[in-house]
């Protein structure tokens, strides 16, 4: 099966560590990288086994490389004028999040990217991660009824690249924020609560969506919390669904017997869980949280030109969603 050949913007320690080796797993050769330094990009193409072409400059590499498409992962306030370039230059683009500071910037990307006629995914892993994927599958098959309500829990210790709620709310936040909006739909009641001081954050947040269902997102960027954590409960009409930690999901149905629940031993759960040997390495990683799922799910999209699942449009209501729970706050 033919490669895709792919063109990187950025060289960073999130990209090298799991954007580059994802990109890889699904099936992309890498064919040139951009970043400030010739010397930065032509060490990043050696490290990742390229013999691709080392820029220093992207505009030159877009318009030298013909490529299946560009992967931009560089500073988050740069993520918007990288992308506007590629798409002049007629390029599909990966970005990772945020794209656009505000869903008015996120809007102006989307339109450019319509009237290009070019794909422009963004890089919400937590929908591509296998965990969410079965829990998606779980609440849209309908066999424990209709989901009610929700509880998530994400906490990082953010206080190294956050100063601030907004930039907690957008750097690190954000894929917890769309992953709500991927499970249940459109949210239209936000109600919020902190008690942040600078870059040590924490969010209480309840949501109302449009399908009914409410919840509530639990949100700390602390030195705390130096081992990161995530998890959320799903409660439907007939059982519940709890993902812990995207490694482990637990399906409970209701049961319903003549006697008395306890007077048996009828009560079963499923539990779903990857299995782990020394040969998984560091993929195992990188598939359960979503990264090699989102980078195959852009290859094909950039083969087919299907429109991606986190396409720039739908980015639009993620960043509009930040916006209204970032005025909720109090």
């Amino acid at each position: 099966m033919k490669k895709a050949k792919i063109c990187f913007i950025g060289a960073g320690l999130h990209s090298t560590t799991n954007i580059y080796p994802a990109a890889i797993e699904a099936g992309a050769e890498i064919q040139a990288i951009a970043t400030r330094s010739f010397e930065r990009s032509r060490n990043t193409l050696q490290r990742m086994g390229s013999e691709g072409g080392a820029y220093d400059d992207y505009r030159r590499m877009l318009e030298t490389e013909e490529c299946a498409g560009v992967v931009v992962v560089a500073q988050p306030e740069d993520h918007a004028s990288l992308v506007l370039d590629c798409i002049k230059a007629g390029k599909n683009v990966f970005v990772e999040k945020p794209l656009g500071m505000s869903d008015a910037e996120a809007a102006e990307i989307a339109k450019a990217a319509e009237t290009g006629g070019v794909q422009v995914m963004v890089g919400f892993m937590k929908r591509y991660a296998p965990i969410y994927q079965k829990l998606k599958e779980v609440i849209d098959s309908g066999t424990l009824g209709t989901a009610r309500s929700f509880q998530a829990r994400f906490a990082v210790d953010s206080t190294l690249f956050c100063e601030n709620d907004e930039q907690f709310m957008k750097f690190a936040a954000l894929d917890m924020v769309d992953l709500v909006r991927f499970l249940f739909g459109e949210v239209v009641e936000v109600k919020g609560f902190k008690n942040s001081s600078e870059e040590f954050i924490s969010h209480s947040i309840s949501l109302k969506f449009e399908t009914g269902v409410v919840g509530s997102l639990y949100f700390s960027g602390m030195t705390a919390w130096t081992r990161e954590s995530e998890n959320i409960t799903v409660t439907f009409d007939e059982g519940f669904a709890f993902a812990d930690e995207i490694n482990a999901l637990t399906i409970h149905k209701s049961q319903h017997h003549e006697e008395q629940p306890w007077q048996s031993i009828e009560e079963a759960d499923i539990h779903y869980k990857p299995s782990a040997t020394p040969m998984s390495g560091a993929y195992r990683d990188l598939y359960l949280r979503g990264f090699v799922g989102e980078m195959s799910h852009f290859l094909e999209c950039c083969s087919t030109g299907e429109k991606p699942l986190s396409n720039a449009r739908d980015n639009v209501k993620t960043m509009a969603l930040c916006d209204r729970i970032l005025d909720s706050l109090s």
